[in-house]
C-alpha cells in the first residue's frame, strides 16, 4: 500500500496538472497561514478602512 502511495505521489509530481494543482494549494495554505498569524493587525486595518468609509458616507449623504 506504502508502495501504490508512493506511485501515485510521482505520478502527480511528473504531471504538470499536478503540478499547477499543488502551486495553488501551496499558495493557499501560505495566504492563510499569514493571515492567521496577523489575524490581529489586520482586524484593526479592516476596522481602521471600514470606520473611515462610514465617515466618509456621512459627510456625503449630509452633504458637508
Amino acid at each position: 500500500m506504502l508502495k501504490a502511495m508512493r506511485m501515485k505521489a510521482g505520478e502527480l509530481w511528473r504531471n504538470e496538472a499536478g503540478l499547477g494543482m499543488l502551486e495553488m494549494i501551496l499558495i493557499i495554505a501560505v495566504i492563510v497561514i499569514i493571515a492567521i498569524l496577523f489575524r490581529e493587525e489586520l482586524y484593526k486595518i479592516v476596522e481602521n478602512l471600514l470606520s473611515k468609509a462610514g465617515k466618509k458616507t456621512d459627510t456625503f449623504m449630509d452633504g458637508k
